[in-house]
């Protein structure tokens, strides 16, 4: 691991420790996992921009997808 140094307004140093505490965690394990989720659901926005901007290039026609309505269908 490394260390950084960061600066944070007091305020979110304090919300910070006091989930950390709840959590049983550190200021730094806190931190980490807030990061790691921050840079997935980045990722995942990035992913959904793209799968947006494939379907605005090029949308579904009509009928495309109709050889497999009959498998969206649950039996009894």
């Amino acid at each position: 691991m490394k260390t950084v140094q960061m600066t944070l307004d007091e305020q979110l140093v304090k919300a910070v420790d006091s989930a950390a505490r709840k959590l049983g965690t550190t200021r730094s394990g806190f931190t980490r996992e807030a990061l790691r989720a921050a840079l997935k659901e980045m990722r995942v926005r990035e992913l959904e921009s793209t799968h947006r901007d494939g379907y605005r290039r090029k949308p579904v026609k009509r009928g495309e997808f109709s050889d497999w309505e009959s498998e969206q269908v649950w039996g009894d």
